[in-house]
């Protein structure tokens, strides 16, 4: 069946195409369908449904058997989208084995259903996260290497400060990254679990054979058999989400700073060009980072999304009215958004246009004044830091009134002749040679990033 007409026209652009059809009207019909058809392979091997049924529960646990329009529907009187499916299910089964369609969805209840598939589903959607976010690295890590020494302007309150390098910047990108492919391999265990209480939790339907049935439901499924059903708590879905907010907000980091690095008064690191790419409806020399954009826009609805988990956490007794419904869209197009801004990042990080000479103009915009603190700490240690700190201030003031640049004033003040020769002065004026540990911290980001994946 095909799926219900959506909102398309912006998909491409905030969401990855795989992502999408995880979660898609057939992935989560499909993933409700697995949980059926493995439940009645555990049943089944427990002995509490003959083998017989099996095989015609599985044949009707296809997605493709049922008009999502008409579930949409009926989900508008049911309260959730197992009641009818469920329903559906028994009908397509009972068409060719009456016998089998009474064993169908046997101990089980409706959020079963749905939070076990919403797991598959992650499942799913954790393998693309984690693939991209490796990629990402690994990119992030040879740029961060290519450009290791490639001095440009540090900036702090959006104005320059001292010199640092790009591949230092991009070290910053990769360490975050890094960070949150540590987080999505902690939190896994506790995630990828099976949801099976049945009506109130204590799968009292099932008598003796309810762990028995669970453990072979886990099994199945290759999820793990929690220590008690999660019907009303929610922490696991949540931290999940906060670290997809993490993500959001790091790509958001590297989508600022690109288009900060991109407009026309810097124009230092470009998202890569491609044909029609980041032009204007009108003005033909625009060129807009479009990649960027998706980062900081996904960034910045996020944050939106997850407090809505948040405030669904505190859910009523054993079954929550309203407030388990509020997670139903809400993390999956958190998960959506996410696959987006990945998409972006990686043609982004993979393509970087770096304007190395620009940075260099770029550095010397202040005529040397970037430099001051070098020349003031080593002045310092002859003149003592008072007397240094005062004297490179008042000539800085000097360089700035006269329009001078700080070598040519510095260079005509007895009192930092007398202590700093010419070649002292020219090395503390090289960008080069303050960039402190920039390279270390491009090593440490890179090894971090390998230790990763050995």
């Amino acid at each position: 069946m095909n799926q219900r007409p959506g909102n398309q026209l912006f998909d491409a652009y905030f969401t990855a195409r795989d992502m999408r059809e995880v979660f898609c009207d057939q992935g989560r019909v499909q993933a409700m369908l697995d949980f059926e058809a493995a439940l009645a392979r555990a049943e089944a091997r427990v002995g509490l449904i003959p083998q017989t049924a099996v095989a015609s529960i599985e044949a009707a646990c296809r997605a493709e058997h049922y008009d999502f329009a008409t579930l949409g529907e009926a989900i508008a009187t049911a309260g959730n989208s197992a009641i009818p499916l469920i329903k559906a299910l028994g009908k397509q089964i009972a068409k060719n084995n009456a016998e089998a369609e009474r064993y169908v969805h046997l101990g089980a209840t409706s959020q079963d259903v749905m939070d076990t598939g919403l797991v598959l589903q992650l499942c799913r959607a954790l393998e693309l996260i984690e693939a991209d976010l490796a990629q990402l690295g690994e990119t992030l890590a040879t740029q961060a290497r290519r450009y290791v020494a490639t001095p440009m302007a540090g900036r702090t309150w959006l104005q320059h400060a001292t010199p640092v390098t790009l591949g230092m910047k991009i070290a910053g990108w990769l360490g975050a990254v890094t960070r949150s492919r540590q987080r999505l391999r902690e939190l896994k265990p506790r995630l990828l679990v099976l949801q099976f209480g049945g009506a109130s939790g204590t799968l009292a339907a099932l008598g003796e054979q309810a762990m028995p049935i669970a453990e072979a439901l886990a099994a199945e499924l290759q999820l793990t058999l929690p220590d008690q059903p999660w019907h009303t708590q929610r922490d696991r879905l949540v931290e999940f989400g906060a670290v997809l907010g993490l993500i959001a907000g790091s790509l958001g980091k590297l989508g600022r700073d690109i288009s900060l690095m991109m407009q026309t008064e810097a124009g230092e690191v470009f998202e890569p060009s491609a044909p029609g790419k980041g032009g204007s409806s009108t003005m033909p020399h625009k060129r807009n980072p479009v990649g960027a954009a998706v980062l900081i826009g996904a960034a910045t609805r996020v944050p939106g999304l997850l407090s809505t988990l948040f405030s669904a956490m505190p859910q009523e007794h054993e079954r929550s009215l309203g407030l388990w419904h509020a997670e139903w869209e809400t993390l999956p197009e958190i998960c959506c958004l996410v696959s987006g801004s990945l998409q972006q990042a990686l043609l982004v990080a993979d393509g970087l246009e770096v304007e190395a000479d620009r940075m260099t103009r770029n550095l010397d915009l202040t005529q040397g004044l970037v430099l001051a603190e070098a020349v003031s700490i080593v002045l310092a240690q002859r003149v003592g830091r008072d007397t240094a700190h005062h004297l490179l201030e008042q000539c800085c003031k000097r360089a700035v009134a006269e329009q001078r640049h700080l070598r040519a004033v510095l260079g005509d003040e007895p009192q930092v002749t007398a202590e700093l020769s010419d070649a002292e002065l020219d090395r503390l004026l090289d960008p080069a040679h303050y960039l402190g540990q920039a390279h270390t911290w491009v090593e440490r980001a890179v090894a971090e990033h390998f230790a990763l994946i050995a």
